[in-house]
């Protein structure tokens, strides 16, 4: 190695050593021979500060292809439909049809209120356990949100909860499951589904703008043929089944979980537990026909014999 090039390779040494133990500042670096670039001598370019403006006139199309690229659907602008496949059939009328989706969108639905959410309701004290319970007091506290207009037709009682579940109600569903009976029983509870058609179910959920209409509470319709099975049966605790078979389903039910069935009949809310509507009445305490006057409180009653026995029927 020539003796030019050690004098080289010492003065990097020399100045690797400065760069590591001199701190960055302005003087110390020009004392080393060196010039940092600052951040205020930092210049931005033209192109990079210039803002997009808007092109107006002829060169709006920015010449040439006018960035659409060659010949084709792309520059036309004729592209094909969302999912067209380039002429195959298409996956839609390859696949076959099945039976279990037919009628889908037509069925009815029933929103699911687990028991864990009606404690946590009673807790809050926005679900009064010592009044009926049913769709009107369960939508009032914002515990469920129905919509008839979307093919809902109530809840359902499920057993979510059930080991936690403590309050003694009266609570009137449109379905329930078996655990979540027993749940409520076990309490000393009473449960009972019953079916609302959608004009009951509207007016149920929403009975002030129904009260400020002035118009009679109409009368609940039954239940269509496919669900008078579903509310006749004593074990689903249904309104139209015989109250004797519904007291032997009780029993039965206690038997098969294992607790035993209070006798509400000696229960200081016996009254409470053993109100239940009329299967032509939507409310508690209000019959069909009924007028309720929302302005002045009152509650007008037909006296006509025709209406009377009309809404009785």
């Amino acid at each position: 190695m020539h003796q030019g090039d050690v004098q080289i390779w010492l003065c990097l040494l020399e100045l690797g050593s400065k760069l590591l133990t001199v701190q960055r500042s302005g003087e110390e670096s020009e004392a080393c021979g060196l010039s940092l670039t600052k951040h205020e001598e930092i210049k931005v370019s033209f192109s990079a500060a210039r803002s997009l403006e808007r092109r107006r006139g002829r060169g709006r199309h920015r010449g040439r292809k006018c960035g659409r690229g060659h010949k084709g659907e792309r520059q036309r602008g004729n592209r094909p439909r969302l999912g067209f496949e380039g002429g195959q059939t298409p996956f839609y009328l390859c696949i076959p049809k099945y039976g279990f989706n037919e009628g889908h969108s037509c069925r009815r639905q029933y929103h699911p209120l687990s028991l864990q959410r009606l404690q946590y309701l009673i807790d809050l004290g926005r679900v009064d356990p010592t009044q009926p319970i049913d769709l009107t007091q369960l939508t009032n506290a914002r515990g469920v949100t129905v919509q008839p207009l979307k093919r809902d037709y109530g809840v359902q009682l499920v057993e979510e909860g059930a080991d936690i579940f403590a309050a003694k109600i009266n609570i009137e569903v449109q379905r329930a499951s078996e655990l979540a009976i027993a749940a409520i029983e076990k309490n000393g509870g009473v449960v009972t589904t019953s079916f609302y058609d959608p004009r009951s179910l509207e007016i149920l959920i929403k009975p002030v703008p129904f009260f400020l209409r002035g118009q009679p509470i109409p009368k609940r319709m039954l239940p269509p043929e496919d669900l008078v099975r579903y509310y006749t049966d004593a074990s689903n605790r249904g309104y139209l089944a015989d109250p004797s078979k519904v007291a032997e389903a009780r029993l039965e039910l206690a038997k098969k979980y294992g607790y035993t069935l209070p006798d509400i009949t000696k229960d200081e809310l016996f009254k409470m537990l053993s109100s239940r509507k009329d299967p032509r009445q939507i409310f508690f305490g209000l019959a069909p026909g009924w007028i309720v006057n929302m302005a002045d409180k009152k509650i007008l009653k037909p006296t006509d014999e025709r209406l009377l026995k009309y809404y009785s029927s």
